[in-house]
Parts: structure tokens; C-alpha cells; sequence
């Protein structure tokens, strides 16, 4: 690989316009042919196999209309008024529905008078719309578009009129734009301080821009093959941003200690890809193992948002390898240009001085400080036994955003379970005569407030019963009604019929995506670390390395988890990050925040003990070899992991819990590997391990490709990288 990689580079910096041309050509191409021929995104939120997808199955089947997504527009008067029968108000209000019955898209509209509060002071139009595959984002612009015509309108002197609902949560556009400039403006002073200068800090954040922006446009064509969801492109557009500086820093700081050293730019450049690309190839290959490994879920949104992300993460990686490289060239002596004034009266002998004082005293002591940094990761990964998956609802979102303002108006008017009802399909074709009973039975559980007249299509063989829980969407409670509705209420209503029922509707769903990550979680788990554990012990040629790696990278992710616990669930430093109260663990977090992490915790694995593995092959004893691999890199390990957890800090600031969550999970994640893990526990427990970090039975060696850590060979391989001669330095 490393000869491969040597080429690559030497090629491209032999001839970088060629290079440049192919990668704006493959741009070019891309993005004409994802507007010609791309398909939507995706934001269908169903898994299949469960319950509520065979409820949502059924009404489908029926072709009734009421599998789709709905919308709710919630009006209150703006005086002390009522809606009453004749009276300006009620007039208002049907005006409205009238208006948003007529747009494109909206199968029916709901009387108002049909759905009063008690007090008369709200009431509820429901839009019913087909199903997410005959939708788009457009839907919804005209929605709040009618809805802002409306509130400017005659409707809006009489009435506050808010809306939330189905619709908005597939389609409302997370929060997007500052979370990148934030992370793009905060990784390039980090850059600017790590590498001193303008055009050094400006070549990673050019390449991870560029492929970010290739990696984005090209998932309307990755839709041709899978279904991508349309929020995958912020997730990716976190991870991407990350990797791809991330890896322009390794590279580009290689690159730079070989010019330091005297040697001519296009043999720095090959060099530079030979070994710290090769860093890079297996770094982004765990991270793509692990997010890949989202497949095992078996929740196709969560395995086609996986695929998005390994797409970016891949164009980062060929573009770290094959562009880096001519722009390299093409700086040549002139990336250390436009040095900042600072860094002139500073070296890097300063950074790497330090931190092998810093690597010298762990070593020194590593029994205590390996059980301080263990005993403060399990400390921190304690909560996390209190993880509790569910979905935020419309209730968590901040108060200036309509949807808060429709929820808290409906939870008041109706109670807080008409936030979330329940939609029963039952399958009447064998025997209609189980509506009946099915009602009864619905209404005389305690957890559901009331019970709507069925609908009944005997054509279809299809009747729909909506049921209002006692209890708020994301409640404990409205989890265990809907699992005894399911378990004791619904079997014992149909008896011996042969008819069936589903429990379906947004909370059902999501409750069953809940469920099902539930289950698959420790599976996925298992894969994740099972795979990395073999590119590991591929890279590095060692089991001990694979296994330390493993262990030390779930104790990092554990305690992110627990922190999560602690801000979302338990609501410790809430209002430090906007949010305005607590929330369940979105049930697919977990599951991304674990693959990413672990992939990028395994690139620093890489960075680190690929500079270890150097220098233990060039026969430095265990010691030594330690210190100075940490010494080697920590200034490029904690370069790299402040531009991480700045992206990753950056998408906190946003107004979604979901964003905020996954940011902050991400940026923990990262900060605790980079300090804890690496700085501290790799380290001791290399000391402590000795020559058996090295460990590989012979018949695994023999089995292994010839070829070691860092392009190095095993004995008696064939060496593969060659470098060519550095000139001397004037």
C-alpha cells in the first residue's frame, strides 16, 4: 500500500494542475448529473416489521388517505372570545380551513367546530396529506406560507394562528449554516496557531470544504441506490468537516517536517503520502467499518444516513491522498509563507519538548495514572446505565418556533396526549363486527383520555380509530399504554376473530424505531469493535494493540454517553446550551455517536502508535519508542481533536435538540479520547505491557499481509516504501 500511495502522491505533485483538473472535471460531473438525474431525499421514519409499520401498511392498502403524514393548525382568538356556533371567531377559523384545504398536496381539512376545548379557547384544523413518498419540503413552504398569508390577512386579525404536526417534523430544515461557520472559522485559528502560517492553516480547510461540498452534492444520486434521509447531510457535513481538515493536518505537518529537513517538495509530498497517507487509508477505513456497521441495525433510515456519511468520508480520504498533494506541490517553498508574527518567536521544538516531558512522567508512574484516568471515565460512564431512548417532541423545541407555540396550545386546550394520538388500523374483512368492541376496550384503559368515532371503509376492510393517551408523546406512561394496548387491550377486544389490529401514528413510531435500537444496540456494538478490531490487528500486526484499543475506546464513548444522561436527562448545565428542558436520548444517537466515534477514536489510535510502531521498528526499546511517538504527535493529536470537538461544538449553538445532542455527544467523545485516552491511558498501559503490546501468534503472522505499521515490512519482507534522496540543506 505504501508504494501505491508513494505514486499517488509523486504523480500528483509532478503534475498538480493534472491532478486539480481531474477532481474540478469529477466536481463538474457530479453535480450536473445530481441536478439532471438526483433523486429526493428521503424522509420517510419507519421501520420495518413493527407494529405501527403494519398499521401504516394497512391504511396504505386502503388507499383511505389517513397513512399519511398530517399537519396541525392550531387557532386561539386574540380577545377574551370563543369559538361558538355563529360567532365571529368560529367564522374566522372555518375561512382558514377553507384557504389551506385548497393547497396543492392536502387530501382533507378538518372542521374546526369538530375539535373545541372545553373552554372554547382553541381549536384544532388537522391537514391530512398522503404519504412522505408523494411529499416534499415544498409542502410544507406552502403551508407556512398560506399560514403567514393568513396571520397578515383578516383570519389574523381575529386570531393567533400556530401549526405543527407530521408534516413539520419530516421536512422542517434543521438549523443550518452556523454550526459549519462556526466550526470552519474556529478550525482555522486552530490551524493558524498549530502551523503558524496563513498558507499552511488555508490547505485543510480548502480540501475539506471541497470535498464536503463533492460529498453533499453527490447524495441525490447515492438516493438511485438507497433511500438517504434528508437530514443526513448535517450529520455528514459534521463528520465530514472533522476527517477531512483532520487528515490534511497529518499530511501537511508530515510534509512539512520533510521540507524542514531539507528534502526537495515533490519527494516530501511522496514520502509524506507513503506514511502519514497511509495513516490516513486506514484511519478513514475505520471509520467507514464502523459506520457502516450501522447496517446491523436493521432500521433502513439509520443504515441509508450511515451510507451518506461514508460517502463524504470517503471523498475526504481520496481527496487527502490524490488533491492534498498537488496543492502541496503547488505552494511548494511557499507554505510556510504569511507567517503570523507569534510563531516566529516560537519552534516546534517548544510543543514536542513538552509533551515528551509530559509522556516521560506518565511513564514514570503509570500504575497511577492509569487508575485516575480509568476511575474518571467509569465515574463519568455511570449515568449512562440510566440511558433512556425516546424522541423529543414538538414540547422541546424552543419557545419562539410555531410548532412549541401549536403544542402547548393543544396540550392546553385538549390535554398533553393530543400532542401524540394513537391511530388504530384494524383489518375488518373477516369480521366487522370487532369495531365495536375494540372501542369499548380502547376507552376503558387508563391511559387513554378518549376515543374518537370510528371510520369505517367496508370497501376496503379497513377501519380507523384514533385514540388521545392521558400522557405527553415522550412520556414513560404513553410507552406503557401503547405496549398493554398492544399486549392485553387489543387481543382481548378481538378474541377468537380473525381480524387484526396495529397500534400506529407518530408516537407508535416512534416508540418502535425506540425499540428496535433497544435490541439491535449491543449487536451493532459487537460488530462495530469486531471489525476495527481486525483492521487494527492488520495495521499494527498485533493482538494486544487491537484489544487495549477496543477497551480504552468504549470506556471514552461510555462516559460521552454519561454526560449526555447528565445534560438531557437530568437537565445538569441545560441552559448552558439553549435547551429549555430535559428530553429523552433520540433512540438513533447513541448508535451514530458510537460509530463515529469510534472511527475517528481509532484514527487517533493510528496517528499515535503509527509513529510508535516507527520507532520501535527502527529499534528504539518500549520506553523510548513511547515517548517519543507521543512526543511526535501530541501536537498534531491535540491540533486535530480542538478542530474536532470545535465542529462538533459548533452545531451545540443550533435551536434542534436532536443537532444539539449529537454535537455535544461528539464533541465529549472526542475531547476525553483525545486527553484521557491518549495522552494518558495509552501510554501507561503501553508501559505496563511492555514488549507484549507486540504480541501476534505465528500462525495469525503468517496469515497477515507482509507488510507492517507505517509501510514498514515484517522480517524478512521485501522493503516497500523508498524514498528519494534529500538534497542538502543550504
Amino acid at each position: 500500500m505504501s508504494r501505491i500511495l508513494a505514486s499517488l502522491g509523486r504523480f500528483a505533485a509532478r503534475r498538480p494542475l493534472v491532478a486539480i483538473a481531474a477532481w474540478l472535471v469529477l466536481a463538474a460531473v457530479v453535480v450536473t448529473a445530481a441536478a439532471a438525474f438526483g433523486r429526493d431525499l428521503d424522509d420517510g421514519f419507519t421501520v420495518p416489521g413493527t407494529d405501527s409499520d403494519r398499521a401504516t401498511g394497512l391504511l396504505e392498502a386502503s388507499g383511505s388517505g389517513t397513512a399519511g403524514l398530517t399537519a396541525q393548525v392550531v387557532v386561539t382568538p386574540r380577545d377574551d372570545g370563543t369559538f361558538r356556533v355563529g360567532g365571529a371567531e368560529l367564522a374566522a377559523a372555518r375561512d382558514l380551513r377553507d384557504d389551506l384545504a385548497r393547497l396543492p398536496g392536502v387530501v382533507s381539512a378538518t372542521d374546526p367546530a369538530a375539535a373545541v376545548s372545553e373552554d372554547g379557547r382553541v381549536a384544532i384544523v388537522r391537514l391530512q396529506y398522503p404519504v412522505t413518498a408523494e411529499l416534499d419540503a415544498a409542502d410544507l413552504d406552502r403551508l407556512t406560507g398560506a399560514i403567514d398569508a393568513a396571520r397578515a390577512g383578516e383570519p389574523g386579525r381575529a386570531l393567533r394562528i400556530e401549526a405543527g404536526g407530521d408534516l413539520f417534523f419530516a421536512f422542517e430544515e434543521p438549523d443550518s449554516g452556523l454550526g459549519e461557520l462556526v466550526g470552519v472559522a474556529a478550525a482555522a485559528v486552530i490551524l493558524l496557531v498549530a502551523f503558524g502560517s496563513v498558507v499552511a492553516m488555508g490547505l485543510p480547510i480548502l480540501l475539506a470544504l471541497f470535498g464536503l461540498a463533492l460529498g453533499v452534492a453527490a447524495m441525490p444520486l447515492v438516493a438511485h441506490v438507497i433511500a438517504v434521509p434528508g437530514w443526513a447531510p448535517m450529520m455528514a457535513a459534521m463528520v465530514g468537516l472533522g476527517v477531512g481538515i483532520d487528515y490534511a493536518l497529518l499530511l501537511v505537518t508530515r510534509h512539512r517536517e520533510h521540507l524542514a529537513a531539507g528534502m526537495a517538495p515533490v519527494a516530501s509530498v511522496g514520502l509524506a503520502v507513503a506514511t502519514a497517507g497511509r495513516s490516513v487509508v486506514f484511519a478513514g477505513g475505520t471509520v467507514l467499518v464502523a459506520i457502516l456497521g450501522l447496517a446491523v441495525a436493521g432500521i433502513p433510515f439509520v443504515t441509508a444516513a450511515g451510507v451518506a456519511i461514508s460517502v463524504v468520508v470517503l471523498v475526504m480520504v481520496a481527496a487527502a491522498v490524490t488533491l492534498l498533494p498537488a496543492l502541496l506541490a503547488l505552494a511548494g517553498p511557499w507554505i510556510d509563507r504569511l507567517r503570523i508574527p507569534a510563531r516566529r518567536r516560537r519552534t516546534p521544538v517548544v510543543t514536542g519538548a513538552r509533551a515528551e516531558r509530559w509522556a516521560t512522567h506518565v511513564t514514570r508512574h503509570p500504575v497511577r495514572y492509569l487508575v485516575a484516568a480509568t476511575a474518571l471515565l467509569v465515574a463519568l460512564a455511570v449515568p449512562a446505565l440510566s440511558l433512556s431512548l425516546g424522541t423529543p417532541d414538538e414540547g422541546t423545541l424552543p419557545e419562539s418556533r410555531t410548532e412549541r407555540q401549536a403544542y402547548d396550545l393543544v396540550a392546553a386546550g385538549f390535554g398533553p396526549g393530543a400532542n401524540g394520538p394513537l391511530l388504530i388500523a384494524v383489518d375488518i374483512a373477516a369480521d366487522e363486527g370487532v369495531v365495536g368492541p375494540l372501542r369499548a376496550g380502547l376507552a376503558a384503559d387508563p391511559g387513554i383520555a378518549r376515543v374518537d368515532a370510528p371510520r369505517v371503509d367496508r370497501e376496503a376492510g379497513v377501519a380507523t380509530i384514533v385514540a388521545t393517551p392521558t400522557t405527553a408523546p415522550q412520556d414513560a406512561a404513553t410507552r406503557a399504554t401503547v405496549e398493554r394496548l398492544r399486549e392485553d387491550v387489543l387481543p382481548a377486544a378481538l378474541g377468537d376473530s380473525p381480524a387484526t389490529a396495529h397500534v400506529g401514528g407518530q408516537t407508535a413510531v416512534f416508540l418502535d424505531v425506540s425499540g428496535r435500537v433497544g435490541d439491535r444496540l449491543a449487536g451493532f456494538v459487537v460488530a462495530v469493535v469486531g471489525l476495527s478490531f481486525l483492521l487494527l490487528v492488520v495495521v499494527f500486526r498485533s493482538v494486544v494493540i487491537a484489544v487495549k484499543a477496543a477497551i480504552l475506546n468504549l470506556l471514552g464513548i461510555g462516559a460521552a454517553f454519561g454526560v449526555l444522561v447528565m445534560v438531557f436527562q437530568w437537565g445538569w448545565g441545560a441552559s448552558l446550551i439553549g435547551l429549555e428542558s430535559t428530553v429523552p436520548i433520540v433512540s438513533f444517537i447513541p448508535m451514530f455517536v458510537f460509530a463515529v466515534v469510534f472511527g475517528l477514536s481509532m484514527d487517533y489510535e493510528v496517528f499515535l502508535l503509527s509513529r510508535i510502531r516507527e520507532h520501535h521498528l527502527e529499534g528504539a526499546d518500549d520506553h523510548a519508542a513511547i515517548v517519543r511517538g507521543l512526543a511526535s504527535t501530541a501536537r498534531v493529536i491535540t491540533a486535530a481533536a480542538l478542530i474536532m470537538v470545535a465542529v462538533f461544538a459548533g452545531f451545540v449553538a443550533g435551536g434542534d435538540p436532536t443537532t444539539k445532542m449529537f454535537g455535544l455527544g461528539m464533541a465529549t467523545a472526542i475531547a476525553l479520547d483525545a486527553t484521557v485516552v491518549r495522552m494518558v491511558l495509552v501510554p501507561a498501559s503501553m508501559t505496563l505491557l511492555g514488549r507484549a503490546n507486540w504480541w501476534l501468534p505465528a500462525w495469525l503472522d503468517r496469515l497477515l499481509p507482509a507488510e507492517g505499521a507505517a509501510g514498514r515490512p515484517r522480517p524478512g519482507a521485501p522493503e516497500v516504501v523508498t524514498a528519494e534522496p534529500a538534497p542538502q540543506a543550504r
